[in-house]
């Protein structure tokens, strides 16, 4: 579901993927390699194009570069199967952003700024407040907040887990989906692709 032209020339033209052109330049040898070049390169070197997914993740920007299908123009016979397929493409743009590593997820980041905040603030009612005859009483608290954000971060990881399998599975069983319903002649996966994303626009 990823169109690897479109991917090639955000590679080229789009400042947010400098770090991704510049493998691309050491693997090609190349200061400006074609949008060609860059697509071979994405085929060959599989870590280039999972280095500009995960990009697209951290910045909330899907890699799934097909829109739904307008079912209503769809023949009878081919509505149910075509809705199922718009169906399974919501649930991976809803779910995508679980293929991402939870170490690289901005949940961890999240996890540790509330952590650093509640050490600050026990710093702050023992020394600033002079609140010395209760720092065991803040001290606990403070570790009872590292067990919190502990278990928390466990159960979050374990939801990551999960939707990921889910997502390489339904990712799977939608582009079978998508090309039984182009070899009946309901849909051409070609009118489906998002040539380019409107958020860089």
């Amino acid at each position: 579901m990823i169109h690897l032209p479109r991917v090639a020339k955000e590679i080229q033209t789009i400042g947010l993927y400098d770090l991704v052109l510049q493998d691309v330049q050491k693997i090609t040898g190349k200061q400006k390699p074609a949008v060609d070049e860059i697509q071979e390169t994405l085929k060959t070197h599989p870590q280039v194009l999972q280095d500009y997914k995960q990009i697209n993740l951290e910045y909330n920007l899907s890699n799934i570069h097909l829109k739904n299908i307008e079912v209503e123009k769809l023949p009878l016979d081919c509505k149910e199967e075509a809705q199922k397929i718009n169906e399974n493409l919501e649930k991976l743009r809803e779910i995508e952003k679980y293929t991402l590593e939870f170490e690289q997820s901005s949940t961890l980041v999240i996890i540790f700024s509330v952590e650093f905040f509640v050490l600050f603030s026990v710093q702050y009612f023992i020394v600033l407040l002079n609140l010395k005859e209760w720092q065991w009483w803040i001290y606990g608290f403070f570790a009872l907040s590292i067990v919190a954000a502990w278990l928390y971060a466990k159960k979050v990881k374990k939801q990551y887990h999960i939707n990921s399998a889910l997502f390489e599975d339904l990712y799977e069983k939608t582009l079978d989906m998508i090309a039984e319903l182009e070899n009946r002649g309901c849909i051409d996966k070609k009118e489906l692709i998002i040539e380019e994303c409107e958020e860089h626009v």
